[in-house]
């Protein structure tokens, strides 16, 4: 009895394994925009939504300013920022907008954007968060597979880290792309259920008919609604990943900052995933949390040949979240190997953001 219990249990947790390969398949890149060659590209409007955002507006604005192409216009809309924001813009000579006053029914971000939008001249809208740090042939690849594509295109930029519990977000980061239904085996740009918000390019025609900003004005994750909205009118949301492409460092103000940052909303995005995506992910979190318990308890109880199986499965586990790792950030290979630590930290946040948003 006790070996047939070994044997479902290592055949169960093997699937759920494999659950993860499902789910986060192939991360697809933007289209590399060759410099060499001439392409001409229609008029762009860069539009930065900012507030208190001194520390990285300027490696973004830098970013831009070496970008392969001549931009229309960068648009900063200044969100009643209490540092020198809005001197960090004047210096770059870019467009800068004081947000005016937030109107009852809005929340910040979206009417950000939505004024930003508004006064915009190009032909083509991006929309990067502050944090984001471009390479020099980005917003030319980023519209050239807009062009290509149609629709509204989104990426996640890839995740640079400079101090160990930064390394606690690996978890966040792999479900948050993974909820986007995007990189699975089966994906399709159909079934995506949003965008991702740091970096979003669309047409203007395209921005105004679905209603831009102000259809999503209320909404605590923006980025996903307004992928929705998109969908709801017929047209495309595209996914990619943005190594080597965009880049950004979230939350570095300490262990705190990951926590209320994902505390806020994570919740709310794990609620959007479709069904058969949501149980793909709950099953793979699930098997590497059980496996971490069968070899404790086979170190404990101190059967060698439960342990030389449990080992190579976690063995299996840490590997499988290295490839998914180091596709979407710096992340190191003691973050893999000891994943019980990161899973852990996504456990408890996340049940504090599920308590924070549907009963506090």
């Amino acid at each position: 009895m006790q070996a047939m219990i070994i044997d479902l249990s290592t055949l169960l947790i093997l699937v759920f394994w494999l659950f993860g390969f499902f789910f986060f398949w192939k991360i697809p890149l933007p289209d590399r925009h060759d410099s060499s060659k001439k392409v001409q590209l229609p008029a762009i409007s860069v539009i930065i939504p900012a507030r208190n955002e001194s520390e990285n507006l300027g490696s973004l604005l830098n970013s831009l300013q070496h970008q392969h192409i001549q931009l229309e216009e960068i648009i900063v809309v200044d969100d009643h920022s209490e540092d020198n924001t809005q001197d960090i813009a004047r210096e770059f000579g870019v467009h800068l907008l004081s947000s005016k006053t937030l109107p009852d029914a809005w929340s910040g971000k979206p009417w950000a954007c939505w004024q930003g939008a508004k006064a915009a001249k190009g032909e083509v809208f991006m929309f990067l968060d502050a944090d984001t740090y471009l390479e020099k042939d980005a917003i030319a690849s980023i519209i050239q597979t807009h062009i290509r594509l149609g629709g509204l295109v989104s990426v996640q930029p890839y995740h640079r880290m400079r101090r160990l519990y930064e390394q606690l977000s690996a978890y966040f980061n792999i479900i948050t792309m993974a909820g986007m239904n995007a990189f699975n085996l089966f994906r399709s740009s159909s079934r995506v259920i949003g965008a991702f918000g740091p970096c979003i390019a669309c047409s203007r025609e395209d921005y105004f008919s679905v209603g831009g900003h102000e259809k999503v004005k209320g909404a605590v994750l923006e980025n996903l609604s307004l992928g929705k909205e998109f969908l709801k009118a017929g047209k495309q949301v595209h996914c990619f990943g943005g190594k080597n492409f965009i880049s950004f460092r979230m939350y570095p103000h300490g262990l705190g900052s990951i926590i209320e940052g994902f505390g806020k909303g994570f919740a709310i995005g794990a609620s959007a995933m479709n069904i058969p995506n949501l149980i793909l992910v709950v099953c793979w979190i699930t098997g590497g949390a059980s496996l971490t318990r069968h070899l404790v308890q086979a170190i404990i109880v101190g059967s060698n040949p439960e342990i030389i199986v449990w080992i190579f499965f976690y063995l299996l586990f840490s590997l499988q979240l290295y490839w998914m790792l180091s596709r979407i950030g710096t992340y190191r290979w003691y973050t893999a190997l000891f994943y019980p630590i990161p899973l852990s930290f996504f456990v408890i946040v996340f049940l504090w953001s599920c308590i924070n948003t549907f009963i506090r």
